[in-house]
């Protein structure tokens, strides 16, 4: 249990203003403990501190005792929210072994997940209908080999990775941008109340904390930190993702990545990657063969997703061979098979309510894997 006085001096610690995760580490570092930090004269933090930190850190800021009363009360609330400091016992030694690892993480949902091997899935937030099934499926196949699924809970693939986890019965650890009262995007509130009880919520940021742009980045160092490697699914060439991937590297990581046609911009970031030395991937096997033997206690997959073909109609299976693989317009479409505009829309129409074809913006469509 927390005592209140503790959490008032991490929080003050922490939060005040100008005092960031470096500086807080040479204070602990030489004086032991956010409490003895406060009980010295400000004249004792000379030597790490400039003038305007002193100031910063002499008095409480004002939103401390709001930031105090809901973090107190949210730890009495349930006993899944917990707080995780960089020196308890079971702070994962993933993340120790990074350069930048968080001094105090909240905690919510399964704490034990933190022991579990986990392997970060990340790509854009806007992917075609293709990237968004194989995040699913993917993330599905490596849950059940025994991996923990890691992402963001943002839109797009981290969404479908966590999602693919936990319909598999998987475990998926979700890493926040924002404060447990902030989920973003709003749209992932029944995701992310459905992770804290399957799985695991995990944010560096304070009660109140709101979706700063500059917070991601950051939170994206977590999500590597936690895990052996990085797939990435599916991503522009200014994707986040890739910084994810990049902290990956550095830390000594797996990085993966799933190509896709030369035509979309989304796959532009995967195929960088891959021209670095990611390794391209096409099926789960391919990520499993690369973590450390011994480290899954599940029987690995050996191919993502279920490649059975979809029965469909002869003329329904010819527009199938006329689109090929990558996004085609309509037109376009057309001049290859000489169909009329009606036919060719209403055959279409039937292979995407099928699930054979997904419908994209701007008139323009893509056939599926396994049709």
């Amino acid at each position: 249990m927390w005592d209140r006085a503790e959490l008032t001096a991490w929080l003050r610690l922490l939060e005040s203003p100008g005092i960031g995760l470096e500086t807080a580490r040479q204070l602990l570092s030489q004086l032991g403990s956010p409490q003895a930090v406060f009980e010295l004269p400000g004249s004792a933090w000379t030597d790490v501190l400039s003038p305007r930190q002193r100031e910063a850190l002499s008095q409480p800021p004002e939103y401390l005792a709001a930031v105090l009363e809901h973090t107190w009360d949210w730890l009495r609330a349930d006993a899944s929210h917990q707080i995780l400091l960089l020196g308890d016992a079971d702070y994962p030694a993933q993340l120790l072994a990074t350069a930048d690892p968080p001094l105090l993480l909240y905690l919510k949902g399964r704490r034990e997940l933190l022991r579990e091997p986990c392997l970060a899935m990340v790509g854009s937030r806007n992917p075609t209908a293709q990237g968004r099934d194989n995040a699913r499926a993917f993330a599905r196949e490596l849950s059940q080999s025994g991996l923990c699924i890691c992402s963001g809970l943002a839109l797009g693939v981290d969404g479908a990775a966590h999602q693919g986890a936990l319909a598999a019965g998987g475990s998926t650890i979700a890493v926040m941008g924002t404060g447990f009262d902030q989920i973003y995007p709003k749209r992932h509130r029944a995701l992310a109340e459905e992770i804290s009880q399957q799985g695991l919520l995990i944010s560096e940021y304070a009660w109140g904390m709101p979706a700063l742009p500059t917070n991601f980045p950051r939170r994206n160092r977590i999500i590597a930190g936690l895990s052996l490697g990085t797939l990435v699914v599916e991503a522009a060439l200014a994707s986040g993702s890739l910084i994810t991937a990049r902290l990956a590297s550095e830390a000594g990581r797996e990085v993966f990545a799933i190509p896709g046609s030369i035509h979309s911009p989304l796959s532009r970031g995967c195929h960088a990657l891959i021209r670095q030395g990611a390794k391209l991937v096409e099926t789960a096997a391919d990520v499993l063969e690369e973590l450390p033997p011994g480290m899954l206690g599940h029987q690995e997959a050996t191919a993502e997703g279920d490649d059975s073909p979809a029965l469909c109609s002869p003329a329904q299976q010819q527009v199938l061979d006329l689109m090929g693989f990558d996004p085609i317009g309509l037109d376009a479409l057309q001049q290859r098979g000489g169909w009329t505009v009606a036919d060719l829309q209403a055959q279409l129409l039937e292979l995407e309510l099928a699930g054979l074809v997904a419908r994209l913006a701007g008139q323009r469509f893509q056939r599926r894997a396994g049709a």
